[in-house]
Order: structure tokens, then C-alpha cells, then sequence
């Protein structure tokens, strides 16, 4: 559903989600769900990665749209858009910030681009 309202594609099917969206009580918008769109943004319609946060931001400001935690959401896209990690990183650097976890165990040398957690390799 927030696919075909984010682009548009096709223009049937993203009217009638856009009227969704639009008449829709509360929806809850899960972190998975976020990450699935993030991917089929950047794979499926080749959208640039400044599109696709800009988009996903959009998306969890609609009224309708609640998450359970929309503050580290945003700083997942900040990270990923800023210091240009995949979002799956950049939700866990945002998730160790938010959590006071200083320390991130991973072989990603990208999220060694973010000063506000210490990555360790085993």
C-alpha cells in the first residue's frame, strides 16, 4: 500500500491506496514494513538513496500512520542518508543510540563512518 502511494505505480492501484491512507483511521506502520519499502525503493524503482528517505520521512508523518517509535526511525534515515550506510546498519546504529548501547559487534566497516557508536569485530 505505501508503495504504490510513494510512487505512484501503477496509477490505478496508487489512487486507491492514497485514498487509504487519506480516510484511514490509525495504521501502524512496523519497522519491518520500513525497512521492505526502503528496499523495494532502492532495488525494484531505482529511486536515489536522498529520494528514498525523503519519501520513507513523508511516510511516517502521514496522520494515519503510526510507528512505535518514529524519533529512531528518523535518525535511521538521517544515518542512512548522511553517512550513507544501508539501512539495516543505519537502523541499528539509530537502535544502539537510542538503547544507550555504545558498542556494535559487526564485520560492516561502513558503520565506522558514525562517531556515536564503536564498532568491534569477533
Amino acid at each position: 500500500m505505501l508503495i504504490r502511494h510513494l510512487t505512484g505505480d501503477p496509477p490505478e492501484m496508487a489512487a486507491r491506496a492514497t485514498r487509504a491512507l487519506t480516510d484511514a483511521g490509525e495504521l501502524l506502520l512496523a519497522d519491518l514494513i520500513v525497512a521492505e519499502c526502503v528496499y523495494v525503493l532502492e532495488s525494484f524503482y531505482e529511486v536515489p538513496r536522498r529520494r528514498v528517505a525523503e519519501l520513507m520521512r513523508a511516510a511516517i508523518a502521514l496522520p494515519a500512520i503510526k510507528t512505535l517509535d518514529s524519533a529512531t526511525l528518523l535518525r535511521a534515515f538521517e544515518v542512512y542518508e548522511v553517512d550513507r550506510l544501508d539501512f539495516a546498519e543505519a537502523y541499528l546504529v539509530a537502535q544502539a543510540e537510542a538503547t544507550g548501547v555504545e558498542a556494535i559487534l559487526s564485520f560492516d566497516e561502513s558503520i565506522d563512518l558514525v562517531s556515536t557508536v564503536t564498532r568491534h569485530e569477533p
